[in-house]
């Protein structure tokens, strides 16, 4: 039975950037032929086009808050509800490719605003996305791809991935010998 990942749209699968660019990675290329994805954009299924202006976590009265940086529109709410409909509904998953420093997708390094305009962060923290994958999921391997650049990161995620598709394999036939 083949892992089946959740991959940042962004990586190598579809155009949907904020300045319309997708990003290449020879990893996932790599692993396309021997895994199955799920792919999306959070950005783009809350009604961002593309291209869009950038958005950013800011910080306001101790709450995160992610805003349009062009518009200021508060995204939060409808991140949120995608978020949660999307992972409800996921269903079997080995891991996830996270893109890195993503204010949706990130899962440490995202750098958090004390405003709108030009400023310098504050704090680095979480995507909106990302850290309820990370609350979700905790049980399964969540790496981005930067991380996975580092043979030992990259060498662990592939092991615990084709175990968990193993365990999966296990459970649907049934067969515990």
């Amino acid at each position: 039975m083949r892992p089946i990942l959740f991959a940042s749209k962004c990586l190598g699968f579809g155009r949907c950037r904020w300045d319309g660019d997708t990003i290449s990675d020879h990893f996932i290329e790599s692993l396309k032929a021997r895994v199955d994805f799920i792919t999306a954009c959070p950005e783009m299924e809350i009604g961002l086009g593309v291209p869009r202006d950038p958005i950013r976590i800011v910080k306001d009265a101790d709450k995160l808050h992610l805003k349009s940086s062009g518009t200021g529109c508060d995204l939060s709410a409808d991140m949120s509800r995608f978020t949660d409909k999307f992972l409800s509904s996921i269903g079997d998953i080995d891991g996830f490719i996270l893109k890195a420093k993503s204010p949706s997708c990130g899962i440490s390094d995202v750098k958090v605003y004390p405003r709108l305009g030009p400023c310098d962060a504050v704090a680095r923290g979480h995507g909106f996305f990302g850290v309820e994958v990370l609350s979700r999921f905790s049980h399964l391997p969540v790496e981005t791809e930067a991380s996975l650049t580092n043979f030992k990161v990259r060498e662990h995620f592939l092991v615990r991935i084709f175990a968990s598709a193993s365990l999966r394999d296990i459970k649907a036939k049934g067969n515990r010998a």
